[in-house]
C-alpha cells in the first residue's frame, strides 16, 4: 500500500474553487474569428472531419492559450472550462460547430472512438435508451450518472443546448478522495488498490473477453491514477461467472462515491450554450444529475463529447492495456475499438 498523502495542484476541493474563476477562460472575438477561419480552411481544402488535427487547424493566438490549458489539465488542477464557443444554430451549421469543436480539441489531443460504431464525437442526449438495461450507456438517457471516469486520457464536453432543469455536471478530485479515504479508512484504500471486474457492455476488442479486471486506485511512476465506473462493475455482476462483491468491496465503493458527492468536495460546472470543458480522467471523476427536458424536440438538451488521447500525456501502468489497448505515449490510446470498426462522425445522436 502507498500510505502517503497526495499533494499537488490536483488535490483540490470544490469548496476552495467555487469562489474563484481561475479555471475559466473566456474566448475573445479574435479567438472566435481564428476558429471560424480554420473551419472554413478545412472545408475549402476538402479535409474530412476525422482528418482534422492540430497541423491543419491553425490558431495563431488561441493556440498559445490552449497550450496553457493543456498544461493545466495534464499537470495542474486536472480540468479547465472555456466560454464562448460558436454554437448558435442560426449562424452556424452543425457541421461547422463540430469542425470547430474537434479543431480546438486537437490542440489537447487526438479524438478516439467512444463506442462500437466508431463515433469520434459523442452526442450526450436522451434518445430513449432503457436506463434499467445495465448494458446501455447512461449518456443516452436522462437519468443521473454517478461519479465515474471515462476510458481515455481527457474527456471534453461542449454544450449546444441546455435542459429545462437539472443535468448539472460535477467533478471531484480523485486525489482528494484518496487523501480523505487514507485519513479515515485506510483499510478501504487497500481494497480499492486490488482488482475489480468491469464489463465491456458488449463492446469487445479483438482477442479480449467480455469483462476485464482493473483496480480503482493505481500508483505508477510517482502518480496516482483512477479507473472508476460503478455501472460497468454492476453490469459485470450480472454474469454467472463473476463472483459477487465482498462486503468490504461494496463498502469501499460506496465510501468512494459518498466522498465524491460531498458538498465540500465537488465542483459544479453547469453548462450554457458555448461552454466547453476538458477533464483529466486519471485524476478526476465526473457525474451528472438527472434532468427534465423541454417537450419540444428542437429545444432538448444536447451536449457533444470528445474522448482525447494525449500525445505527451501521463505514462500508464501495464494494467491499462486491458482497457486502453496501446498505452505508449504518442499512440492513440483508450476509447472503444472493436473488429471492423471505422471512425465516423455523426452530426446527430444515433
Amino acid at each position: 500500500m502507498n500510505n502517503k498523502y497526495l499533494t499537488s495542484p490536483a488535490s483540490w476541493k470544490g469548496s476552495e474553487l467555487k469562489a474563484t474563476d481561475v479555471w475559466r477562460t473566456q474566448l475573445t472575438d479574435v479567438h472566435v474569428a481564428e476558429i471560424l477561419a480554420a473551419v472554413r480552411n478545412t472545408i475549402e481544402l476538402g479535409i474530412t472531419i476525422p482528418e482534422i488535427n492540430q497541423d491543419n487547424f491553425p490558431l495563431p493566438t488561441l493556440g498559445y492559450e490552449m497550450t496553457r490549458i493543456y498544461d493545466e489539465v495534464l499537470h495542474g488542477r486536472g480540468f479547465a472550462v472555456l466560454h464562448g464557443m460558436p454554437v448558435d444554430e442560426a449562424k452556424y451549421t452543425r457541421e461547422e460547430v463540430i469542425r470547430a469543436y474537434i479543431g480546438v480539441g486537437a490542440w489537447m489531443g487526438n479524438p478516439v472512438s467512444q463506442n462500437h460504431k466508431g463515433h469520434i464525437v459523442g452526442h450526450v442526449k436522451d434518445i430513449g435508451a432503457d436506463p434499467k438495461n445495465k448494458q446501455n450507456r447512461i449518456y443516452a438517457t436522462s437519468i443521473r450518472q454517478p461519479y465515474h471516469t471515462d476510458s481515455v486520457d481527457v474527456v471534453s464536453l461542449l454544450c449546444l443546448k441546455p435542459c429545462k432543469s437539472g443535468g448539472i455536471f460535477s467533478i471531484t478530485s480523485t486525489y482528494s478522495i484518496y487523501n480523505e479515504m487514507l485519513r479515515t479508512r485506510p483499510d478501504l484504500v487497500d481494497v480499492l488498490e486490488a482488482p475489480f471486474t468491469f464489463d465491456r457492455k458488449g463492446e469487445i476488442p479483438s482477442g479480449k473477453e467480455a469483462t476485464y479486471e482493473m483496480p480503482i486506485f493505481m500508483h505508477h511512476k510517482g502518480r496516482m491514477l483512477t479507473m472508476h465506473d460503478r455501472s460497468f462493475i454492476d453490469a459485470a455482476l450480472e454474469r454467472e461467472e463473476v463472483p459477487p462483491l465482498t462486503d468490504m468491496q461494496v463498502e469501499a465503493l460506496d465510501y468512494f462515491d459518498e466522498i465524491a458527492a460531498r458538498k465540500d468536495m465537488y465542483l459544479d460546472l453547469q453548462w450554457a450554450p458555448g461552454d466547453m470543458g476538458y477533464v483529466n480522467n486519471h485524476q478526476t471523476v465526473h457525474a451528472r444529475t438527472d434532468y427534465e427536458d423541454f417537450p419540444e424536440l428542437e429545444r432538448r438538451r444536447h451536449n457533444v463529447r470528445l474522448w482525447l488521447s494525449v500525445n505527451h500525456g501521463w505514462e500508464l501502468p501495464p494494467v491499462f492495456e486491458e482497457r486502453y489497448g496501446p498505452i505508449a505515449r504518442g499512440e492513440n490510446r483508450g476509447g472503444i475499438v472493436v473488429p471492423g470498426m471505422k471512425l465516423t462522425c455523426p452530426l446527430e445522436a444515433e
